[in-house]
C-alpha cells in the first residue's frame, strides 16, 4: 500500500511539472533561434575591403551559391606571390572560419593593438587572422 502511495505521489508530481499544454504532434517552437540570431548576422556587417599593411588586403563577399553566412575571401596576406587567394569561410559565433595552404584560421574582430602590428595600433574596426596578420577599415 505504501509503494502505491508513493507511486501515485510520484505520477501527479510528475504530470505537474509538465507545463506543455501543445498537441504531441505541435512542433516545439525554435528557441535557440529565438533567443540567438543566426552567425552571419554578425559577419554580413564585414562585408568589404579590408587594409593590410604593405599593400596586404583582404576583400570580404558573400557566396550566394552556398548559401546564407558563407563567404569568399580574397586575400594578399603575404609579401610574396604565392601568398595570394581566394578561399571559401563560413560564419561561426563571432568569426568566419577558412582553410588555406598554411592551415585552419578564425577571422574575429579586433581592434590595432589585437593585430599585434605597430602599422595598425590606432585603428579601431579591424579583422584578425592571427598576430601579425590583420586587416583594418578607417
Amino acid at each position: 500500500m505504501e509503494k502505491a502511495a508513493l507511486a501515485l505521489i510520484a505520477v501527479l508530481l510528475l504530470s505537474g511539472c509538465s507545463s506543455n499544454t501543445a498537441s504531441p504532434s505541435a512542433p516545439a517552437p525554435d528557441t535557440a533561434t529565438e533567443q540567438h540570431p543566426p552567425h552571419h548576422q554578425l559577419t554580413d556587417q564585414w562585408i568589404g575591403r579590408w587594409i593590410g599593411v604593405e599593400g596586404l588586403f583582404l576583400d570580404i563577399s558573400k557566396d550566394e551559391p552556398a548559401g546564407p553566412g558563407h563567404y569568399l575571401l580574397e586575400m594578399q596576406y603575404g609579401l610574396d606571390a604565392d601568398q595570394r587567394g581566394t578561399f571559401e569561410g563560413q560564419a561561426t559565433a563571432e568569426c568566419i572560419r577558412f582553410n588555406r595552404e598554411d592551415g585552419q584560421h578564425l577571422l574575429r574582430a579586433g581592434d590595432g593593438e589585437a593585430t599585434g602590428m605597430k602599422w595598425l595600433l590606432e585603428k579601431e574596426d579591424c579583422l584578425i587572422v592571427k598576430t601579425g596578420e590583420g586587416y583594418c577599415r578607417d
